[in-house]
């Protein structure tokens, strides 16, 4: 009798086990438990197709698909704006965009009349550095000789175009000031070299590979914003940093007073803990990978990626920094 029963538990169990199976349900397995995540999709929101941005997640992307069993892919766009409008309306789950966006995104200023509220940092990430680019003809050498130029300021309503305007605006000029031109990267580059404009804002990484393009065969000069009158801007801005454009970067010979501003890793708020601290490990695991796929991001680090944030940190990324913290 006893192995009857014995014998009818073990079919028993074998039974609900694969009824289970059949219903697509497994009682002692989730993604949890395993090195996925429990999203299906990871979309990654970054800029134009030749910035730092895109050629960085792009990387990422690949690791996530490969690492947590999840599909991941880029969107290229306009950047900061639009990707905060994409975290917000739910059609990516991850996003890079620079802190001062990301702030007015959070405070319901600038560009945005009402506060985001789907939206976490995971990490402060490398510095944008503003490059103001011109001919060594046109005799603009700091930010104060734009007036009256024509300045292609970046994508309308990119990262690029709300600090440009910012910053104009700290040294006293607006827009009718100058004839604007939105131009993401590689449009203002060719606009330069064809003499369309005068000058452009193109602000990323070091160094920028549309630069370093146009740098061959055009008089390339860097423009430099003083920091004695940044430092008046930071007082309202307090995301930008003075910071020097290095000799050499392309073909100067001194260093270049300029500002930056950190970018940021940002998430949907309504992602789960769980997931978001896989996707934060994962992010600072691949690092490697990540310096090689572009040299701006050799400036991210554990170490800086807590200071100088701007928008709530979900707490995916907070047990992660917890856990690396405490060992």
């Amino acid at each position: 009798m006893k192995k009857m029963k014995a014998s009818f538990m073990l079919v028993a169990t074998a039974a609900l086990g694969l009824l289970l199976s059949a219903c697509g349900e497994k009682p002692a397995s989730s993604a949890t438990e395993t090195n996925g995540v429990q999203s299906k999709f990871i979309t990654i929101a970054t800029g134009g197709a030749s910035g730092p941005y895109n050629i960085i997640a792009t990387t990422l992307a690949e690791v996530y698909s490969k690492d947590l069993n999840t599909n991941s892919k880029t969107q290229t766009t306009g950047a900061s704006v639009e990707n905060i409008n994409l975290l917000n309306q739910k059609k990516v789950e991850m996003a890079f965009l620079m802190s001062d966006v990301l702030s007015d995104a959070v405070n319901g200023v600038g560009n945005f009349p009402n506060k985001i509220e789907n939206v976490s940092q995971i990490a402060a990430l490398y510095p944008n550095y503003v490059q103001i680019v011109t001919s060594k003809r046109t005799g603009i050498e700091t930010i104060s000789d734009l007036k009256g130029k024509r300045v292609a300021t970046g994508a309308q309503n990119s990262g690029v175009e709300v600090n440009a305007r910012n910053l104009l605006e700290g040294f006293g000029i607006t827009y009718n000031d100058i004839t604007v031109d939105y131009l993401g990267y590689a449009e203002a580059a060719d606009a330069l070299k064809s003499g369309k404009i005068d000058a452009a804002f193109l602000t990323s990484g070091l160094p920028n590979s549309s630069l370093m393009e146009l740098q061959q065969g055009f008089d390339l000069q860097i423009v430099s914003i003083p920091a004695d009158g940044l430092a008046e801007v930071i007082k309202t801005k307090p995301y930008f940093n003075a910071m020097e454009i290095p000799a050499g970067t392309y073909g100067n010979t001194d260093p270049i007073a300029t500002a930056a501003i950190k970018n940021a890793l940002a998430v949907r708020s309504d992602l789960s803990e769980d997931d978001v601290y896989k996707l934060t490990k994962t992010f600072f695991e691949s690092l490697p990978q990540l310096q090689t796929a572009h040299q701006a991001a050799k400036d991210i680090n554990l170490q800086s990626a807590q200071q100088g944030l701007v928008a709530p940190l979900h707490p995916g990324a907070k047990k992660y920094y917890d856990e690396v913290n405490a060992k």
